[in-house]
């Protein structure tokens, strides 16, 4: 992550009284983006065909315009469980 945008989210997170964990590198089923959000991203653009980019980034913003505020809340509260596992497993976790 760059340095700039690294400081902004520790101080959020600092502001919030949120504790930062190390996060392990290329682990999908620890990041959200993998195990929640692109699934479901997939599963909408299935079968669509775009002519241009334009189209595409219009769909996009569409489709995370109209998503719900719950979509990204139980999307984080489902680390919890999933660092837990993770952690119980030492490291070796798979969601599947």
């Amino acid at each position: 992550m760059r340095p700039l945008i690294q400081q902004t989210y520790t101080a959020m997170a600092a502001a919030l009284g949120w504790e930062i964990l190390p996060h392990p590198a290329h682990s999908p089923d620890l990041a959200p983006s993998d195990f929640h959000l692109f699934g479901p991203l997939k599963r909408h653009l299935g079968g669509m065909a775009f002519e241009t980019e334009d189209d595409l980034i219009s769909e996009l913003r569409n489709w995370f315009d109209n998503l719900d505020v719950d979509f990204f809340r139980v999307g984080t509260n489902s680390l919890l469980s999933r660092w837990q596992k993770c952690i119980d497993l030492h490291g070796d976790y798979v969601e599947k």
